[in-house]
């Protein structure tokens, strides 16, 4: 079972906003940028994620059901800030892999024992910028 629910809100509200301002230069973590499905608005949401060979895994710690994954599914793609880059990134896929294949051995075994096995896959689109400050 992945993180609760109520421990998302309470990120949503504190802890995501801090962490939106270091995920997209630090090892291990992205901030996805989407839009709203309905509001059109842009959000921005800090997430663990791993380097593929074309694209990215990302792993949904608070499952598939997110309205982060909503928009990203909906609007066939997003933007990811990683590593000082921004990258366009589409084809997303939610899948589920009790193995966390793909993902690095210590973070495999944390992902383990907080239950998460839901992870999104997405393809880079074109080249990678530079991010700006």
């Amino acid at each position: 079972m992945p993180i609760p629910k109520r421990v998302a809100r309470w990120n949503k509200v504190g802890l995501n906003r801090a962490v939106q301002h270091v995920a997209p230069w630090l090892p291990g973590l992205a901030l996805v940028v989407h839009s709203g499905r309905r509001s059109g608005r842009t959000y921005r949401t800090p997430v663990n994620v791993f380097g593929t060979a074309d694209g990215f895994i990302m792993a949904l710690t608070y499952g598939p059901d997110t309205d982060w994954v909503k928009n990203v599914q909906a609007a066939g793609g997003c933007e990811l800030r990683t590593r000082g880059r921004v990258v366009r990134v589409a084809e997303p896929r939610v899948y589920r892999d009790e193995t966390r294949r793909g993902i690095r051995p210590v973070e495999r075994q944390v992902l383990r024992l907080i239950g998460v096995a839901d992870f999104l896959s997405v393809k880079t689109v074109g080249d990678a910028r530079r991010a700006g400050p």
